[in-house]
């Protein structure tokens, strides 16, 4: 069972494709998004449950629950090409992030829904030291783990091979990348991929990479938090393909 916290995250898993067995919503409290998930739900014929505010924090994961917890089914996963068939069903370039270890559930859901928001086709992340979906990671995302695909490997390695034999470019964002980011044509089919916080892409996953891209940074800062170097890279592929 999973469990969705907060009112965006609640309200995009009704509007998605997950089922719902239940909400739970603070007492008291009305208006805005609570009335549009109380109006959602009562449409899908799913039980509310009004609770005290005390029995709502001790349920919830990320102490950032707005007064509303629904518990429902797994998020459903896909294949890596599940997610090419998809993006070619609809006649468009793959263009797919491969999260490389990303362990903090923040930048974990903070570049799904930057890739979700910038038409990205799915997410690819490893089964093991990952963040995985959990409620923090559903709260970050504030609802776009409901409308992307999603895949969890066992290897990663494994899978860009698999990706280059559909044809997809695969592009690592690496501080010591031998391209700015807007250097390099990204029309193309492609993976990003983002590396873990600290230690960033893994040497073999890197000698996987067709090239390596930097983001320049002249200032005294030399390195970006993962999801905001990811938001740059995702939105000059967005550009590209539809600006340039």
């Amino acid at each position: 069972m999973a469990k969705i916290e907060g009112r965006n995250p609640v309200y995009e898993a009704l509007k998605g494709n997950r089922r719902i067995d239940e909400i739970f919503i603070q007492e008291g409290i009305t208006g805005g998004k609570i009335d549009q998930i109380i109006s959602e739900a009562e449409k899908q014929g799913i039980r509310i449950v009004r609770a005290p505010k005390r029995k709502i924090d001790q349920m919830s994961n990320t102490a950032s629950h707005q007064g509303v917890i629904a518990h429902g089914a797994e998020k459903e996963l896909v294949s890596p090409i599940d997610i090419v068939n998809y993006a070619e069903e609809k006649g468009e370039l793959p263009f797919i992030i491969i999260l490389d270890q990303i362990q903090d559930p923040h930048n974990f859901g903070a570049i799904i829904r930057t890739a979700c928001a910038a038409g990205a086709h799915g997410v690819i992340y490893p089964k093991k030291r990952s963040a995985g979906i959990t409620s923090v990671v559903l709260k970050s995302s504030a609802g776009a783990v409901e409308h992307i695909k999603l895949s969890e490997v066992a290897n990663i390695n494994f899978t860009i091979d698999v990706l280059k034999e559909r044809g997809l470019w695969i592009i690592g964002a690496d501080m010591e990348g031998e391209f700015y980011y807007f250097e390099q044509d990204l029309k193309i089919p492609l993976a990003l991929v983002i590396g873990n916080e600290g230690e960033g892409i893994r040497r073999l996953v890197k000698e996987k990479c067709d090239f390596l891209i930097n983001i320049p940074m002249p200032g005294k800062i030399s390195s970006l938090n993962a999801s905001t170097a990811a938001a740059i890279i995702i939105y000059e592929v967005f550009r590209q393909r539809f600006y340039s």
